[in-house]
């Protein structure tokens, strides 16, 4: 995207077209990453064996890690291009994601090398029992060492194109990986053909992922000297100097997952100590969770770069609507969420699995779950805005609200006032809290900026 074409969309289109324009791609690639999620566990679980859909939740804490680089960089180097552009600075735009890419490909081999090394301990952490380990094993080693470089990769390309104003290529490249993973899914799972269960989905789940970043690495390649991005090393030389703000913004985002991995993980050892059919349904609730969940991240990813945009611009106004419209999309949308699941929890449940005490535990806990939607809703994009106007303290203190300092406390509460059940009330609890926090920080940021429009 040119200049002009920047200034076009971020500038001068009206506030909810040029809103819809970035989100709407950014949350088609969500629902189809959404979809292929979900379709690892509808193809393991029409194994109908509890043991291989726990074996998947017990290692899928894990996966929570590769976003948390992903995040590191693409967040935080997103942000930072976008806050370039709005000044007019391409050179230090570019340098920024050239340093962004090589530093997120360091730290994604070094990520899962660790991984590797690690396995072991980390899954029994994460509730990984005997009957369980083979499928938790052979899934975490395709997904997080086999294809966790390229995952981590994926995502980030995907942050940097959007802030170049690419966001129709990143919802491309992420929804045909999708795509290919969905069908590669019942190929590798299904006794019909390679009949491998839940490794089956790990397999296909690395393919896709190499897929996509091979995507990125092409489309930005062929593009060379056209567009922003510029992979070589003499741009990330140079933009080593913008390292320490992309870091910086992109860290809170980066602890809230590392810490979303701890909080995960200790929800599925507490679950863990019940038995295999509610760790199982757990898994399954954590995915149909997931359909609000991504909602609100697609709206945050495509808000972040007209956020940045905006800010650097001046136009203090048009962020302020920009924020507004796009919080409350997400928040009716998991509005609807709420609706449907707490009708027909047991439905939702059900086509996940055939086992009927799985399918007990699962309509409980999602009626329970689904409470916290709406509410995180709000929190995320709220966070995202923090981001982008490189605000990293108000950043920090949200995220560490909603993921770490609250979760393990409130789960031996919860758990011994109310014995498994009481742990699924634990995310509502938090994300309360944390939207009331971000709800304040934003207000104070907004008051700041009220009188210093330059629209």
């Amino acid at each position: 995207m040119t200049q002009a074409e920047r200034i076009a969309i971020f500038e001068k289109l009206p506030v909810k077209r040029a809103v819809l324009k970035q989100i709407l791609p950014a949350i088609a690639s969500q629902v189809i990453m959404l979809i292929y999620n979900l379709a690892d566990t509808y193809f393991v679980g029409r194994l109908n064996d509890p043991r291989q859909t726990a074996g998947m939740t017990a290692a899928a804490s894990s996966l929570i890690l590769i976003t948390a680089i992903a995040n590191l960089f693409g967040v935080g180097g997103g942000s930072v291009m976008g806050r370039f552009l709005g000044r007019r600075d391409s050179a230090s735009a570019r340098d920024t994601a050239a340093a962004a890419f090589y530093g997120a490909l360091a730290s994604s081999v070094a990520l899962c090398a660790g991984y590797y090394a690690l396995a072991g301990p980390i899954l029994r952490l994460c509730g990984a029992t005997p009957d369980i380990w083979d499928s938790a094993y052979g899934y975490a080693v395709w997904v997080m060492v086999i294809g966790g470089p390229a995952a981590v990769m994926s995502a980030m390309m995907a942050n940097l194109i959007r802030a170049e104003g690419g966001a129709n290529v990143a919802s491309l490249g992420l929804s045909a990986g999708g795509v290919l993973n969905i069908v590669l899914d019942p190929l590798f799972t299904l006794p019909a053909f390679l009949g491998k269960g839940a490794v089956g989905a790990g397999m296909a789940t690395a393919i896709a992922n190499w897929a996509v970043f091979l995507f990125f690495l092409v489309y930005v390649t062929v593009r060379r000297g056209q567009g922003i991005i510029d992979l070589h090393p003499a741009h990330c030389r140079r933009g080593l100097v913008h390292l320490k703000s992309v870091l910086a913004v992109g860290f809170p985002s980066a602890v809230q997952y590392l810490l979303t991995a701890v909080a995960v993980s200790a929800q599925m050892h507490f679950v863990s100590r019940y038995d295999a059919a509610a760790l199982a349904a757990l898994g399954i609730v954590k995915k149909l969770d997931m359909v609000p969940l991504y909602c609100a991240l697609g709206v945050s990813a495509g808000l972040l770069p007209l956020l940045s945009y905006t800010y650097a611009a001046g136009q203090h106004r048009r962020f302020r609507e920009a924020l507004g419209y796009g919080v409350t999309i997400a928040v009716g949308f998991s509005l609807l969420c709420v609706a449907a699941y707490e009708l027909f929890a047991p439905f939702f449940v059900s086509l996940f699995i055939g086992d009927p005490l799985t399918q007990r535990y699962g309509a409980a806990f999602l009626r329970l779950m689904v409470i916290a939607m709406p509410m995180m809703s709000v929190c995320n994009p709220l966070i995202i805005s923090f981001q982008a106007v490189g605000r990293v303290r108000e950043s920090l203190v949200c995220s560490l609200l909603r993921k770490g300092v609250l979760d393990i406390p409130f789960l031996f509460i919860m758990d011994s006032v109310w014995p498994l059940y009481g742990c699924m009330l634990v995310q509502p609890m938090v994300d309360a809290i944390s939207m009331a926090a971000a709800l304040v920080c934003y207000r104070r940021i907004a008051g700041e900026t009220k009188g210093d429009d330059r629209i």
